[in-house]
């Protein structure tokens, strides 16, 4: 690593760490103040002490050798990473309510020294923001803990349909797989599990299958062990994939051609898994009928990620305006400045990128599809209709940052087209 992104790195995290150093204080003098009484507080302090401290040291140095600790230590990179996240989220809870009694308790002092309140009692703090500050960190360590070990395994398989009105007969009930934000780099070896995703996809019957972008994280050698497992994905019309913006070896620091090199190879291994990696292109499909229509992928491009897909490249010679035209493309906010209200001839849009953030709640009989991830992107997963144009967005099959999901399952979707 060059010596001006390690300085950049180091400042980066030591103001992070001073800001964890914040919370960390004002969360344990919550729970002080609940345990302080019991004869087994002392012990459970030094506790709190030893591990947080460990964690957050463990986190920064990690962070800081990432390039080189991701392949050399992997294990220990996602233990620490999953150990900063389970547990920050609940201290930022805890600490926000110490913060809020803060407030009040200032509120009221102020309030006696104007003479507005007359009193000579102490001001009491309130035992309800206490009880009830620790039932909400309780509650979400326990999620939390739940997502990193079960829950970013808890592959779900969503059928949706997707009524395009001048679908040509031939292709009315088209079974489409989508698949999106493998980060494969995420993933310590070959996890068990998810080998059985990938068997499930196979056992779906799919016409086609389509991957929405970020096969990695960082590099192309996270996807090299698995050529083997998503050359097995099979489809009778074909494996077709896209770039995202992980994709391009620019998260980090590279040697002069290095990151060149990564994409070269990550496009080549799409061909080993079997995928025709399209780079803003498209192919047709034809019937026995002799009815068409078309598939187009381009390059990520997206509002805050790069543009580096050209869609009217994509569609050159396809004749979308007159065929029912699918487009693959990683970054939903595409689909929103160049596709939809007719900017350009595209039926269905299919991309990922958002995650669903990894955390969330789906409970589909009560009409309830909530994720944080909505504060940002509009359309942030499942089907959208904008007039006659659709977007699906996938939820993603991976997990990044946070090696976790809390209510926001991994996703396989079926798209059958009627």
């Amino acid at each position: 690593m060059h010596s001006e992104g390690l300085k950049n790195i180091i400042i980066t995290v030591s103001i992070m760490l001073c800001v964890v150093a914040l919370l960390e204080g004002m969360a344990f003098r919550l729970v002080k103040r609940r345990w302080d009484s019991k004869s087994w507080w002392k012990v459970v302090s030094r506790v709190w002490v030893i591990a947080s401290t460990a964690i957050w040291v463990s986190f920064s140095v990690s962070i800081v050798f990432y390039d080189s600790w991701s392949h050399e230590h992997p294990s220990f990179v996602s233990y620490f990473s999953s150990a900063f996240f389970v547990t920050i989220i609940p201290k930022f809870i805890l600490a926000s309510f110490q913060l809020i009694d803060d407030v009040r308790y200032l509120g009221v002092w102020i309030f006696k020294k104007s003479k507005v309140i007359k009193s000579d009692n102490p001001i009491p703090r309130a035992s309800f923001l206490n009880y009830i500050g620790t039932g909400v960190a309780a509650v979400s360590l326990g999620a939390l803990f739940q997502g990193v070990v079960w829950g970013k395994y808890a592959y779900r398989v969503e059928n949706v349909k997707v009524p395009l009105p001048n679908l040509p007969d031939a292709f009315k009930g088209l079974r489409i797989v989508q698949i999106s934000d493998a980060h494969l780099g995420s993933f310590i070896g070959q996890p068990h599990k998810v080998l059985e995703a990938l068997k499930t996809i196979n056992e779906l019957k799919a016409d086609l299958i389509l991957f929405t972008g970020d096969l990695v994280n960082r590099k192309s050698d996270e996807a090299e062990d698995w050529i083997e497992a998503f050359a097995e994905l099979k489809a009778p019309m074909g494996k077709y994939s896209i770039m995202g913006n992980h994709d391009y070896a620019e998260y980090g620091e590279f040697a002069p051609g290095e990151s060149e090199a990564s994409v070269k190879r990550l496009h080549e291994i799409h061909g080993e898994m079997g995928f025709h990696l399209m780079l803003d292109e498209h192919v047709h499909f034809e019937a026995n009928d002799g009815s068409k229509i078309v598939l187009a992928g381009v390059e990520n491009w997206g509002r805050s990620f790069g543009k580096k897909g050209d869609l009217k490249k994509a569609l050159v010679g396809s004749d979308s305006e007159n065929l029912t035209t699918i487009l693959m493309s990683h970054d939903p906010t595409h689909y929103e400045d160049e596709v939809m209200n007719g900017l350009a001839p595209v039926d269905l849009t299919l991309s990922g990128h958002t995650h669903g953030m990894q955390m969330g709640i789906k409970i589909e009989w009560l009409g309830i599809n909530y994720s944080p991830i909505s504060m940002i992107y509009k359309r942030w997963g499942g089907l959208y209709k904008d007039g006659p144009q659709f977007l699906h967005v996938n939820r993603g099959f991976g997990v990044l940052a946070f090696r976790g999901r809390v209510g926001m399952p991994p996703e396989i979707t079926v798209l059958e087209l009627v």
